[in-house]
């Protein structure tokens, strides 16, 4: 996102999706973004200007990213938007003989061979983080998700902000998992994605801790606990300094000072940007309640510990719906007093308190996703015992299909 005015939370919301770039026939990873954003802008350079939308590329050249470029202060009009500019990426990728791919993982990259790094305007800062942390891995070279971007005003929206996101964290891939399968074949997690990325930079464990942040209250704590420390362990590998931005922070949400955003990083990406929005919607009515004291105070969300939140993070990231939550501190901050619950069902149940079931442009498309499952475990159904190269490559033209059309994914 683009400089700004300092907006106060909820004020205005930055989506970014982040997509893979395939053969159009064999649905391989094609190393073409740099020839994409030339063919955009008419020169080379890591970041096009479309007006209300820009495309960029991070780190291997077989991604793109598509964001809005300035806040904007609802999430309904963005779902469009999204989908005109992936259809216009996909007209530019047509003659290359490419389409983009949706969903968090390619189901058969190999990265350790077919990883590209970006090599243009930002190569040596690309080039200093796959030294030091190997960019030739499933955590790092084949990994696509949907960054949240929610805005604080000061210290006192930043704390209550923190605190919200932390709690909402841990369960967002119950909702959002769409990468069940690695190498070709189921990988046992709903949400690979993320169970790679937990490991991807422990070369550096300050990096990304326990990827669910501590507790802090304001940027002063937050920059003398968090980023001084981390810029201090990675300093022997990094004597350039290339790596010591705030960026370098791997957590599951990170303070962006730059822009004074909580960028939210634990959702996969989805078959459509109409889903992704929908979660996005879903994360932020919950985040909102919580921000606003009606399940819970300030302090008590404050107080509930790293490991705890841990914990119910990990059990969604390997079943997603299906995790088992029975933290009852943990359900008491939501506002419920039931001592267990199915993951899906507290996402249900959480939608219909905060009345986005309501909603008629997100009900729909939130009403698929909990009856019939996140989009990971739909596209295990539709798999079923079949693991063939041919079987996946059915099952991944019909996701392209999807995010050329706009539609959710639902097994035959």
């Amino acid at each position: 996102m683009a400089a700004t005015p300092v907006l106060h939370a909820f004020a205005g919301y930055g989506i970014e999706l982040e997509y893979m770039i395939v053969d159009q026939h064999t649905l391989a990873v094609l190393p073409l973004a740099d020839a994409l954003l030339q063919a955009a802008s008419g020169n080379m350079q890591a970041d096009v200007d479309r007006g209300r939308f820009g495309w960029s590329n991070e780190i291997v050249l077989h991604l793109v990213e598509v964001k809005n470029a300035r806040p904007n202060p609802a999430l309904e009009p963005l779902a469009a938007g999204f989908q005109a500019e992936v259809n216009a990426i996909n007209r530019l990728l047509q003659p290359m003989g490419a389409r983009l791919m949706p969903s968090a993982m390619h189901p058969w990259m190999n990265p350790a061979v077919e990883t590209r790094l970006w090599p243009h305007d930002q190569a040596p800062i690309y080039q200093a983080y796959d030294r030091i942390f190997g960019c030739h891995q499933h955590g790092q070279a084949n990994l696509q998700s949907m960054h949240l971007n929610l805005p604080f005003a000061d210290d006192a929206e930043f704390a209550r902000l923190h605190a919200a996101v932390r709690l909402v964290l841990p369960i967002l891939p119950a909702l959002a998992a769409s990468s069940p399968l690695a190498d070709g074949q189921p990988s046992g997690y709903l949400d690979t994605r993320m169970a790679n990325y937990c490991s991807a930079v422990q070369r550096v464990p300050s990096v990304i801790g326990q990827v669910i942040p501590h507790t802090i209250s304001s940027r002063a704590e937050y920059e003398s606990q968090v980023l001084e420390p981390m810029y201090h362990d990675i300093a022997p590998l990094d004597p350039q300094g290339e790596l010591q931005h705030e960026w370098l922070n791997a957590r599951g949400a990170i303070p962006r000072f730059d822009r004074n955003a909580i960028e939210i990083r634990v959702i996969d990406l989805q078959e459509c940007p109409q889903a992704d929005l929908a979660i996005a919607a879903a994360a932020t009515a919950v985040i909102r309640s919580l921000y606003d004291d009606k399940w819970s105070p300030l302090a008590m969300q404050q107080a509930i510990s790293t490991d705890s939140l841990a914990r119910i993070l990990h059990a969604c990231i390997r079943d997603a719906d299906q995790a088992v939550i029975d933290d009852a501190g943990y359900l008491h901050l939501l506002g419920l007093s039931d001592r267990q619950y199915r993951a899906g069902d507290l996402w249900l149940h959480l939608i219909n308190r905060t009345g986005l079931n309501r909603s008629t442009f997100w009900a729909e498309t939130l009403h698929v996703m909990l009856e019939h499952g996140p989009l990971a475990r739909r596209i295990l159904r539709a798999l079923g015992d079949d693991h063939s190269s041919a079987h996946l490559q059915h099952i991944y033209r019909a996701l392209c299909d999807c995010l050329e059309t706009g539609r959710l994914f639902l097994e035959k």
